[in-house]
């Protein structure tokens, strides 16, 4: 009799999205067909242990605005040692247990320490399969300056912007940074789902919100503001094939000033998520385009989230590209996919086929 493939759902991690990846894991255990999959839960604690997680979506909620976490409670999981050895192991001090081999990684890591090629490389490193963009792209994709230069030389229009480097002053490029106009952004280079990032509207507030961007980067990006209207594409790649979604648009209320941390997951009650939403088609067909040339551009692989900017005369800007987006059955991603007539558990199935097709080695 056949066996069934063994996926593990891999969350958590160092990064400060670990919350989000574990919201994430959550969805993603609740699409999973469980009897077509064996599937291994395999969280990862802030502090960076490997560990044996439960499976039940509801474990991985957020209650009360409090987001979930890896607790350092179950055995220690061990990845395999070597090529040629596939055997995952649990180790709860006392022994150490053989899991099996597992056929596909779906790696729902946010942030540093897992989206930014890291757990790519460790995972390629013992040729298992995973979900997602490989090392490369998936370093690319995190850092914003190497991704905005891979734009431009794809011929795609970026906001303009400085780069601080590690222990690089504010005011040794401040002529640069006051050509750039107010409003600017002050963005942790290398981070996710908004966090550490300000809008400054006045110079005096630019010193506060390097700080504040250095809590989750060393390295600070500074973008020029771009006035329009924030639409999003998904991209879906299976079987050589690169599709976009419908566009979805973020419209934010209340106390935000953009589409921050606390009105992607805590605060739904002032952020309207279209999708998909009405543009000219002209425009639509040109952010479509514009999604599929930044996910080539980086070399993504399976599947990434494009942001663009559309200003009022349809000029677009593109934002970034994230290559594990979140993946939330409530998240942009899933739900610009329903909008094309793909469920949920659909997308999930196709990206673990996608996994599971692909050769082992440089491709």
């Amino acid at each position: 009799m056949t066996r069934k493939p063994t996926v593990a759902v891999l969350f958590g991690g160092r990064s400060s999205e670990h919350g989000v990846s574990c919201v994430t894991a959550g969805g993603v255990l609740g699409a999973i067909d469980r009897d077509r999959y064996d599937v291994v839960a395999v969280g990862i604690t802030r502090e960076g242990r490997w560990t044996r997680a439960s499976t039940d979506p509801s474990d991985w909620r957020i209650v009360d605005g409090i987001m979930p976490s890896v607790t350092d409670e179950g055995p220690t999981i061990l990845p395999p040692r070597q090529v040629g050895d596939p055997e995952w192991r649990s180790d709860d001090g006392a022994s150490v247990v053989p899991i099996g081999a597992i056929d596909a990684v779906f790696p729902l890591l946010h942030g540093p320490y897992g989206e930014d090629g890291t757990i790519q490389g460790a995972l390629e490193l013992v040729d298992v399969r995973y979900v997602g963009s490989g090392v490369l792209a998936s370093a690319v994709g995190m850092d914003k300056q190497f991704m905005k230069a891979a734009f431009v030389d794809a011929g795609l229009p970026v906001a303009p912007g400085i780069v601080l480097q590690p222990g690089q002053s504010v005011a040794s490029r401040m002529p640069e940074l006051e050509a750039l106009g107010l409003p600017v952004f002050v963005k942790p280079a290398r981070a996710g789902s908004s966090m550490g990032i300000s809008k400054v509207t006045s110079w005096d507030q630019l010193q506060a919100a390097v700080a504040d961007a250095v809590k989750h980067d060393p390295k600070v990006l500074i973008e020029a503001g771009i006035v329009g209207r924030e639409i999003e594409t998904a991209v879906l790649a299976t079987a050589g094939d690169v599709r976009t979604s419908p566009q979805g648009e973020i419209v934010t209320g209340g106390d935000h000033a953009f589409y921050d941390f606390e009105a992607k997951y805590l605060d739904e009650s002032h952020v309207q998520l279209l999708c998909p939403t009405l543009l000219d088609d002209l425009v639509a067909g040109q952010v479509a385009d514009y999604a599929r040339r930044a996910f080539l551009a980086v070399g993504a692989e399976g599947l990434a989230r494009v942001d663009c900017f559309v200003a009022a005369d349809g000029t677009v800007t593109v934002n970034e590209i994230n290559t594990m987006p979140g993946f939330t059955t409530t998240s942009m991603y899933p739900r610009m996919w329903a909008a094309a007539g793909i469920a949920y558990p659909e997308l999930v199935e196709a990206l673990i086929q996608e996994a599971l097709a692909r050769p082992l080695g440089l491709r």
